[in-house]
Parts: structure tokens; C-alpha cells; sequence
């Protein structure tokens, strides 16, 4: 080829910009079409945590420090600190936290050991698993309001069934929902009954992800059942049992329905829990400013309660690792 007929070199031309960069990110967004489903697929979710959860959330940290209650937002003056220093003269909430924490002893490690002995059960090659599985996961499904009328009727102190079985035994009628010794057991039974199901999903999830050669070599060296599961089942379940333990806290501490249908914070307080007093706080005798400076504590013990759980789990896993 000659030199004539060389193909021509095009100069480089600097790429133009429009000089703004966002949008310049803009038009790198809109090229990009998977992007962009994806970012129109989870806007509802989006618009729906921001009206519903973000919203609220800022709005109630900011009525925290304010005289809400009366309506109008006109007449909600801003008073500081004064509802936090208030509250810890407060014998009504701080015996409200208390029965939330007596509620969360009871509830938290019977139900996981409880679920776990189902699950155990559960995790077995019966006939009929699957149907056993589904009747005892319904309550999980079923309303609070349905579930907590039921019990009522169950634990009625004159016709209630329960009581009518303990009799043929011996034992005299129990007022269950209308003794103060006995009314948080007995709204602890009803949470636990409903929420087993859930959590013997969740424990048989971690069974099945065991090893079965783990139990063969267990077998092999002479050990027994009992023995496997103290050695082998329970320690491999730990990341099981820990979540477990942080969702049942948290649960715990939030506890509401049962309260609001069946004793409503009776017999004299004992089961007026916090969320429950908090409610009765803003809905009924409508200081929404205070109630809102006891949600903000309430969440903070919940916070240090599951901060202090993450934090021995991390130094159990790293005194294993050492």
C-alpha cells in the first residue's frame, strides 16, 4: 500500500461532559436498564418505609422533648429534657419495665426450649410429620384477638376447661387471669403456645443443617443420644439459638396483644407492660409527649439489651477460636 492510500488517523477528540455531574450520574442511571427495574421494583417498599416507619420515627424522637397534650400541635411547647427527668420519678413506668422484664425470664427460655423440643420431634422420620408441622404452625398464623378470646374461655375460673381437668385431680379452681401471682404466667403460656410454631420452624432449619456424619462417628465411638446432642446438636445450634434469643428479647419487650385483649395491664398492674403503658399513656389519657420520651427509653434499653447479647456471642466465638 502506499503512502497515498494509507488510511487516515481520526484526531482524538476529548469525550464532551455536560459539566454537571449528577447529571451525568443521572443519564448513567437511566442507561443502565437492570438498574433501573430494580430501583423502580423496591420504590413502594421505598415510599412505604419512609411514610411509615422513617417519618414517625423522627417525628417521635421530636415530640419527645415536647408538651403534647392537648390537641393541637400549636399547644406543644418545647420543654427540653423535662419528660426523661420526669420519668425517672415515675413508679408506673419503671414497674411497667419490670413486668416486661419478668415477662421476657418467662417467656424467652421456655418457649425456645419448648420449640426446640418439638422441633426435635419434628425433625424425626414419622408419618404424618408434615401435617404435625402444619397444626402446630397454625397459631403462628392465627389472629391475637381469636387466639386471646379462646384462652379466655380456656382459663375461665367457673367453666374454663382447665380448670375443669385440674379438678378431677384434686385441685381446687384457679382464677388465672384475676390473681396478680398468676396472670403473667398465664399470658406467658398463651405467647408461647401462639409463638412455638415459628420458632420450631426456626430450629428445624438448624437441624437439618447439621452433618448426619457428625452423629454416625458419634455412634461409632459409643455415644448415646443424650450424649450427641449435649456434644454435637447443641453447639452446632448455637447461631440458631442466638437469634433465637435476640428476636425472643426483642419480642418479648414489645409484647402487646395478649395484654390489651385478655387482662388489660390487670389484675392491679401486674402484667401492665411497657408497650402497653405507653399506649395507655398516648391513646387514653393522650400525653403523647411523655409517651413518646418513654417509647425513646424503651428502645434504648432494647438496643443495650441486644448490643450486650451481640457482643458475648462474638466473645464466645472468639474464646472457641482461640
Amino acid at each position: 500500500m502506499s503512502q497515498s492510500e494509507a488510511i487516515p488517523i481520526a484526531p482524538a477528540y476529548p469525550p464532551r461532559s455536560s459539566g454537571n455531574p449528577f447529571r451525568r450520574a443521572w443519564r448513567r442511571f437511566w442507561s443502565r436498564s437492570n438498574e433501573k427495574a430494580g430501583y423502580l421494583f423496591i420504590l413502594p417498599s421505598l415510599i412505604h418505609i419512609i411514610a411509615f416507619l422513617f417519618i414517625p420515627l423522627v417525628f417521635s424522637f421530636f415530640l419527645s422533648f415536647r408538651d403534647w397534650d392537648r390537641p393541637g400541635f400549636q399547644d406543644a411547647p418545647y420543654i427540653g429534657l423535662e419528660n426523661y427527668e420526669f420519668m425517672r420519678e415515675d413508679s408506673r413506668f419503671w414497674d411497667a419495665m419490670r413486668n416486661s422484664a419478668y415477662y421476657t425470664l418467662l417467656s424467652v427460655p421456655l418457649g425456645m426450649a419448648i420449640s426446640l423440643a418439638i422441633a426435635l420431634v419434628m425433625n424425626q422420620k414419622l408419618r404424618g410429620v408434615y401435617l404435625f408441622r402444619t397444626l402446630f404452625f397454625m397459631p403462628v398464623i392465627s389472629s391475637w384477638v381469636a387466639v386471646s378470646v379462646v384462652w379466655i374461655t380456656l382459663l375461665d375460673p367457673n367453666a374454663g376447661i382447665l380448670n375443669y381437668l385440674l379438678g378431677l385431680v384434686g385441685i381446687e379452681p384457679i382464677n388465672w387471669l384475676g390473681n396478680r401471682n398468676t396472670a403473667m404466667p398465664a399470658i406467658v403460656i398463651i405467647s408461647i403456645w401462639k409463638g412455638a410454631g415459628f420458632q420450631m420452624v426456626i430450629w428445624l432449619a438448624g437441624l437439618q443443617a447439621i452433618p448426619k456424619e457428625f452423629y454416625e462417628a458419634a455412634s461409632i465411638d459409643g455415644a448415646n443420644r443424650w450424649q450427641a446432642f449435649w456434644r454435637i446438636t447443641l453447639p452446632l445450634l448455637a447461631p440458631t439459638t442466638f437469634f433465637l434469643a435476640i428476636t425472643g428479647v426483642i419480642g418479648s419487650f414489645q409484647v402487646f396483644s395478649p395484654v390489651y385483649v385478655i387482662t388489660e395491664g390487670g389484675p392491679r398492674g401486674a402484667t401492665d407492660v411497657a408497650v402497653y403503658h405507653i399506649y395507655r399513656r398516648a391513646f387514653e389519657e393522650f400525653d403523647f409527649g411523655y409517651a413518646a420520651a418513654q417509647a425513646w427509653v424503651l428502645f434504648a434499653v432494647i438496643f443495650a439489651l441486644t448490643a450486650a447479647q451481640l457482643w458475648y456471642m462474638r466473645r464466645r466465638r472468639d474464646e472457641v477460636i482461640l
